[in-house]
C-alpha cells in the first residue's frame, strides 16, 4: 500500500492510565505516567511505525515496566513475527541503554538513536569549531567519527531549540535568585537565627530550581557580624550551559549516510510521536474504562486497527490533496488542504436511511437509500476517487428494499 517500506522502524514508547482500581488486571501498575496522571495505575505501549507513520507492530507491557527493559521484547517479537532482517531502529534517548544497542548489533541491525546530554561533554571542543554544515536554515549538523571505532556521533544545533532554552534559563536563575534574595534579607534582619532552618529552606530552594541550582556557588558564611548568605555564579558552569544550549546528539552505527541524510531521518521520529497523537485524541485509546486484562487488551487492538486506518486516510488525503472550496469574507473561493479528522468530520453527516412506503393492502415497502452528498463533500469524494452508490444492497433480513405482509 502506498509502496510502504519496512526497513526503517520508528520505535517509541507511551502509557495510558486505567479509571478504577483495576484489580483484575495484573498489567496494571504505577509508573513513568507520560499522560501526568500518577495518580492513576497504567500500562505500556510500545510501537513500531514506518518513516511515513503506517504502523508495523505494537505490544503491550506492565504499567510498572522500566522504558530501557522493554526493546530486547520488543526485538524477539519482531524477529519471531517477521523474521531477522538487517533493521535500521530509530529511537529516543529516553529509551536507549548500552544493553539495548548490544542487543540489536548482535542481531546484525542498525540504529540510529539519542544520546543523552551528560554525553555531550566529550565532544566539547568540536562545539566550539565553525566546521557546521547548514542542513536549514536554523539548523546545523556535524558528523563525528570516532577513531577505531564502530559507532558515528552526529552533533546538532538549532537556533529556535537553543533560544528557547536559554530563555528558561534565565526565567529559572531569575526565579532562584529572587528566592536567595529573600532568605538573605530574612537573616540579615534577624527573623531567621537557627543555622538549622536556614539550611532547610536553602535546600527547599535548590530543590524547587533543579534546572539551574549546579550553575550556582551558594554558601552559608560564619562572621563575627553573624550568618550571611553568600552566592555566586559559577563562570564555568554558565559557558558550558550557553555553549549546549540548543544542541543534541545523535548515535550511529551506520556508516554510508551523511550527517544532513541522518539528521533526517530522526526527525521522522515526530511520524511516531503523531501517531500516539492520533491514538489519544480522535483514538479515545485513554482513559481505559476495561478492568480485566483481555477487554483492555481488545482496546488497544481496536485502537490501533483505527490508527492503521486513520493513517491510510492520511496517505490518501496527501496523495491525493482533497481541496474543500471555503468561501472568504471577500467572496473569493479559496482552497483548504484536509487533515484526517475534518475529512471524517465532514463525511459524518452522510447518512443511510429506510424509506417506508405503506401499501393499500396492508404491506410495508422499504426502499435503504443515501442522503445526497453536498458540494463540500462531492469535492472530497472525488479527490479521494470514491462514489457513493445510489442504494444499498441488503438481505430481506436487514429489512431492506424488501415488502412485508
Amino acid at each position: 500500500l502506498f509502496g510502504a517500506e519496512f526497513d526503517v522502524l520508528l520505535y517509541d514508547l507511551t502509557s495510558t492510565y486505567v479509571e478504577g482500581a483495576a484489580e483484575k488486571n495484573p498489567m496494571m501498575g504505577r509508573g513513568y505516567s507520560r499522560d501526568h496522571r500518577p495518580d492513576c495505575e497504567q500500562m505500556v505501549i510500545a510501537l513500531i511505525v514506518n518513516r511515513e507513520g503506517f504502523p508495523f507492530s505494537y505490544e503491550t507491557f506492565d504499567g510498572n515496566r522500566a522504558d530501557v527493559s522493554i526493546m530486547e521484547s520488543m526485538l524477539r517479537m519482531v524477529e519471531r513475527k517477521y523474521g531477522k532482517a538487517r533493521r535500521i531502529w530509530v529511537m529516543d534517548r529516553g529509551i536507549v541503554s548500552e544493553e539495548n544497542l548490544a542487543a540489536i548489533r548482535k542481531r546484525g541491525g542498525q540504529y540510529l538513536v539519542g544520546t543523552p546530554r551528560r554525553q555531550m561533554k566529550r565532544f566539547e571542543a568540536e562545539l566550539l569549531k565553525e566546521d557546521w554544515t547548514r542542513v536549514r536554515p536554523d539548523v546545523e549538523v556535524k558528523r563525528i567519527a570516532i577513531p577505531q571505532g564502530e559507532e558515528t556521533y552526529i552533533l546538532c544545533r538549532t537556533a529556535g531549540r537553543k533560544e528557547k532554552e536559554k530563555a528558561i534559563r534565565e526565567r529559572f536563575s531569575t526565579r532562584m535568585e529572587a528566592a536567595l534574595e529573600a532568605l538573605k534579607k530574612s537573616i540579615a534582619s534577624g527573623r531567621l537565627k537557627d543555622r538549622y532552618k536556614m539550611e532547610r529552606r536553602l535546600g527547599r530552594i535548590q530543590a524547587r530550581h533543579p534546572q539551574v541550582n549546579d550553575l550556582f556557588e551558594i554558601t552559608l558564611r560564619d562572621t563575627p557580624a553573624g550568618v550571611h548568605l553568600l552566592w555566586e555564579m559559577k563562570k564555568d558552569r554558565e559557558a558550558w550551559r550557553d555553549l549546549r544550549e540548543g544542541a543534541y546528539m545523535l548515535r550511529t552505527n551506520l556508516q554510508a549516510d551523511s550527517a544532513e541524510q541522518m539528521w533526517s531521518m530522526y526527525m521522522q521520529l515526530t511520524e511516531a510521536e503523531a501517531s500516539f497523537r492520533a491514538l489519544k485524541s480522535e483514538l479515545s485509546i485513554r482513559p481505559l474504562f476495561h478492568q480485566k486484562e483481555s477487554r483492555v487488551k481488545a482496546h488497544v487492538l481496536v485502537a490501533f486497527l483505527g490508527y492503521a486506518l486513520w493513517v491510510t486516510l492520511k496517505h490518501l488525503l496527501q496523495h491525493r490533496p482533497a481541496m474543500v472550496p471555503q468561501l472568504s469574507v471577500s467572496g473569493v473561493v479559496n482552497a483548504q488542504l484536509l487533515s484526517p479528522m475534518k475529512a471524517l468530520a465532514l463525511l459524518s453527516t452522510l447518512q443511510s436511511a429506510d424509506i417506508v412506503l405503506p401499501t393499500t393492502d396492508g404491506r410495508e415497502i422499504r426502499l435503504r437509500r443515501i442522503t445526497e452528498p453536498t458540494a463540500e463533500q462531492k469535492s472530497l469524494l472525488h479527490q479521494l476517487g470514491l462514489s457513493l452508490p445510489e442504494r444499498l444492497k441488503s438481505l430481506s433480513k436487514c429489512s431492506a428494499d424488501f415488502a412485508t405482509a
